[in-house]
């Protein structure tokens, strides 16, 4: 009997994601608030509007504050291989 070769992608060893799941939303978010932030301030379409000045500019920071901690923000529970204990 001949073996039959699998066609497709040849797979490799996995690697982690770089995030979770949760980096991905919150990430997902901070751009939200900023495309939302700019729009906004963009609808109002007044120089010195209420919402221009005040809510527009704190929307946009608190989605970038939003986007950096996403970015950096660290999941507990993805152990890397080199800190992994070995088992005997």
């Amino acid at each position: 009997m001949a073996v039959q070769k699998k066609r497709g992608r040849k797979t490799k060893e996995s690697k982690p994601m770089l995030f979770s799941a949760l980096n991905y939303k919150l990430l997902g978010l901070g751009v939200f608030m900023v495309i939302v932030g700019f729009t906004v301030m963009r609808i109002e379409n007044e120089v010195y509007g209420f919402i221009s000045l005040y809510i527009s500019p704190i929307v946009i920071l608190v989605g970038y504050v939003v986007v950096i901690y996403a970015i950096l923000k660290k999941d507990h529970k993805i152990e890397e291989p080199s800190s992994a204990p070995l088992s005997q």
